[in-house]
């Protein structure tokens, strides 16, 4: 192995959003609460919740979490949410699309010699059925969950946890994801980061809080920077 190819970092990517295009659930959204929109709103909050249940100490999967947050959600817009339509949110959230820019960009880190791995708060079956369906699973030496510590990311337990998975320490990790919050979390953890800034997501300019490494537009464009800088 070459000096530079020791020190590539192992790319670990975020699934939902970053991978895969969650706008794909925006006609069920529609047709439940009769606005699109609410889907941006259900995921807002299944995040939040998410966080809040890791600081007060409890765990629940993504998957029964995300269904809470569309009833509670439900209760306070005044619509029923049936159990159909819990089954419906759970098999399009496991069949969604990747983001047309996604296969190429893996393609070309995994021919520039990058070793690629998820780290996802969905649980370990759930995404197995999105990579799988969205043909993305041969990309991947590993598949990583945050269920594996029952802990939601950023906590900095998950990224450290991803790094003992794969042999190595936190610094040698570059976490890839569309979500701010997440890019903070693996850096605080001691990894670096790429952002991709997809529709609705953007750094957040703190000056306590240290900046993405890399930022990007499109997966193809964060890629292209990570190959550059080796």
């Amino acid at each position: 192995m070459t000096q530079g190819a020791a020190r590539r970092p192992i790319i670990v990517f975020d699934v939902n959003e970053t991978l895969l295009d969650i706008e794909a659930l925006t006609p069920f959204f529609a047709r439940v609460f009769e606005d699109g929109r609410a889907m941006r709103d259900w995921f807002a909050q299944a995040i939040l919740y998410s966080e809040a249940i890791t600081l007060a100490g409890a765990y629940a999967p993504f998957g029964e979490l995300g269904g809470a947050v569309l009833r509670m959600l439900g209760a306070a817009k005044g619509v029923e949410v049936t159990e159909a339509d819990l089954r419906e949110l759970k098999s399009i959230t496991e069949a969604l699309p990747a983001h047309p820019d996604v296969p190429g960009a893996l393609t070309r880190l995994r021919e520039a010699g990058f070793r690629l791995a998820t780290l996802t708060n969905s649980a370990p079956a759930a995404q197995d059925s999105q990579l799988n369906k969205a043909g993305l699973t041969e990309f991947f030496e590993r598949r990583l969950s945050i269920d594996a510590v029952g802990r939601y990311k950023p906590a900095p337990e998950t990224y450290r946890r991803a790094a003992r998975e794969l042999g190595v320490g936190a610094d040698a990790l570059l976490l890839v994801a569309a979500h701010g919050w997440d890019t903070l979390g693996a850096q605080l953890a001691g990894c670096a980061a790429a952002l991709v800034t997809r529709k609705g997501n953007a750094a957040l300019p703190l000056a306590v809080l240290p900046p993405p490494d890399i930022v990007g537009p499109d997966l193809g464009v964060v890629a292209q920077r990570i190959i550059e800088r080796g």
